[in-house]
């Protein structure tokens, strides 16, 4: 056997290696959260299965942990990866408000945003932009831990061992197609009793495959994992935490909102698309 042929089968054994790991860690914390309670304890400890994995693997394949990208040398891509989602999610939230998806902006958030900043609701303005700012640089900050549970395992493990064996195109695909998996159950437990789990799940794996492209040309171009964990927490963050609470709800909203809805998917895809060509004009 040649030695790259035995480096590509090495390669397909740490991934085989890794999915295994990851299926039994993420299973226990899965079972913790459907059949106990799907406290922030038990999806922390999803959220971190990634890691683990990661670091099992190399342990079992006598690799230091210091092997992973953790260093950063150029900021650019640290910058990119902030405001590429807030990019994108400005662009999706307007729409859903512009066409009547969705309206803004919701009192009932501005009135619990109040009561948590001990602002005036009367301040209305203030009190928007206050939590904005905190949510953009501490919330992102605290919400670090989680998103650097998963991207350690996802981009600073796993595609840098896909790209031994496949193309940035193929290795963006299939890296997106098994994260969109391992967040099925969850989906599940949101939707499951609705008729529109479907759709929640293919406009998910959707978002989250057009996100695995940037992700993997920021990671590679950086050669550091800190930019995906960066603009995982940005887009969580920004999401959650800010657009999807200002927005007030009608009929139509639940198909075009948030992460599971189709506007997000639609741009995020759009934006893939750019990147997808940079990267192969880029040779990446």
């Amino acid at each position: 056997m040649s030695e790259t042929a035995s480096k590509i089968k090495e390669a397909w054994k740490t991934i085989i290696l890794f999915l295994i790991i990851l299926t039994v860690l993420s299973s226990i914390a899965y079972y913790a959260i459907l059949k106990l309670n799907p406290t922030s304890l038990y999806v922390g400890s999803l959220m971190i299965s990634p890691a683990l994995a990661a670091f099992i693997t190399l342990k079992i394949k006598k690799r230091p942990i210091s092997s992973l990208p953790w260093s950063l040398k150029r900021l650019k891509y640290l910058k990119l990866s902030y405001i590429t989602p807030i990019l994108y999610v400005s662009i999706a939230y307007p729409l859903i408000w512009l066409f009547g998806l969705g309206k803004i902006i919701n009192t009932e958030t501005i009135t619990d945003w109040s009561n948590e900043l001990g602002i005036a609701e009367s301040n209305q303005s203030l009190v928007i932009i206050v939590m904005i700012v905190l949510l953009l640089t501490v919330g992102v900050i605290k919400n670090l831990g989680s998103t650097l549970g998963e991207e350690i395992g996802w981009r600073g493990f796993l595609i840098f061992e896909l790209r031994k064996v496949m193309s940035f195109k193929s290795l963006a695909i299939v890296s997106g197609i098994i994260w969109a998996i391992w967040h099925f159950p969850i989906i599940n437990l949101m939707y499951g009793s609705g008729e529109y789990l479907f759709l929640h799940i293919s406009a998910f794996t959707i978002m989250i495959i057009g996100i695995s492209v940037i992700l993997a040309y920021y990671t590679f171009k950086s050669n550091s994992l800190w930019p995906a964990a960066i603009y995982h927490s940005i887009h969580n963050i920004y999401i959650q935490k800010i657009c999807t609470p200002l927005t007030i709800s009608n009929d139509k909203t639940s198909f075009w909102i948030d992460e599971y809805g189709l506007m997000i998917p639609i741009v995020t895809t759009i934006f893939a698309i750019y990147f997808w060509r940079k990267a192969s004009k880029e040779n990446l």
